[in-house]
């Protein structure tokens, strides 16, 4: 379980012990949202981004079935196999809607190892709490596949309050325990923070990994009005958000100047201070690189505070 200050912690009460900080892959392989293969980065890009993180002492990945349609499980199987070090890898089943019953999960489970190469995933997780199939019967089939064998502990991600506390219940039934719940968390999104869910999943030692922590870039300090993100990032984010974000922005590097970290470092040790696992996504070995620099050093209560009012004064 993380609490506030760890660099290394527990995933739930699974006693699968994983970095205080993880990477996301949902950059490998997607061509649609972050232009794989045309946007300066390629295969070799991405394996050199993850031979800098483990070398590092960041041992956790987190993957999906739906990122660049499985190509990012096998980009990070491949991975792990050349370096021949094993690492803790979480990936997750979409509920298409053609899925109509939770007895596809386990199939899912096993096309996911194969791309991944694996026996066993350390964490499998519901991608979105989506009709038609009931959430109660989800974590039944996730049950099924732990009893198998198939992965070591169970996760949700993108589950709100309520949802998470059905998602226990269901898991209490079975004698399993729910070991985490992944959600958007991050200076710009601090909606489950203020809805309870990080207390609730605290409370009931669920480990909340938290994605997109930079909000896709807009906490490096990089973008401003003048200069949007590339691509559907920018038809997103219009120049009345980014101009309404730069006092943030400008808090993040004010603390950094101070430290010698870059704004995107201070983002993610706020996340780690607030007790969730932050989980950037890294494209070559340079934001590998700058993702190590958030471990090992910790903001203190007055800068968590300074950020907190900052991130409050920014209105959607």
């Amino acid at each position: 379980m993380n609490e506030p200050g760890q660099d290394k912690v527990e995933i739930g009460d699974s006693g699968i012990t994983i970095s205080a900080i993880g990477l996301g892959t949902w950059a490998w392989g997607d061509k649609l949202f972050w232009g794989y293969g045309k946007g300066g980065y390629n295969d070799h890009d991405l394996h050199a981004a993850f031979e800098t993180t483990v070398a590092a002492g960041i041992n956790f990945f987190d993957t999906a079935e739906a990122y660049g349609r499985g190509r990012s499980e096998r980009l990070l199987g491949h991975a792990e196999q050349s370096l021949g070090k094993q690492v803790v890898i979480a990936t997750k089943l979409f509920p298409y809607p053609y899925r109509l019953s939770s007895g596809v999960l386990v199939k899912a489970l096993r096309h996911s190892l194969g791309r991944l190469g694996r026996e066993n995933v350390d964490l499998y997780q519901l991608h979105w709490p989506f009709p038609p199939v009931p959430i109660r019967s989800w974590m039944n089939a996730m049950a099924d596949a732990r009893e198998a064998g198939l992965t070591r502990s169970i996760g949700v991600s993108n589950y709100n309050l309520d949802q998470t506390r059905t998602a226990v219940e269901a898991l209490d039934r079975r004698s399993q325990r729910l070991a985490s719940n992944q959600v958007e968390f991050h200076l710009l999104q601090r909606k489950h923070e203020r809805s309870g869910l990080l207390r609730y999943c605290h409370d009931q030692r669920i480990t909340v990994l938290a994605y997109s922590p930079l909000a896709m870039g807009l906490l490096t300090g990089k973008y401003t009005p003048d200069n949007p993100p590339p691509g559907l990032r920018g038809r997103r984010f219009r120049a009345g958000y980014l101009a309404r974000i730069q006092p943030l922005v400008a808090a993040l590097r004010q603390i950094g100047e101070a430290r010698g970290k870059t704004p995107a470092q201070v983002a993610l040790n706020w996340i780690v201070c607030k007790g969730a696992v932050p989980i950037p996504g890294a494209k070559n070995a340079r934001q590998a690189q700058d993702n190590v620099g958030a471990l090992g050093w910790r903001l203190d209560a007055a800068e968590v505070a300074t950020l907190d009012a900052a991130s409050d004064r920014v209105r959607p």
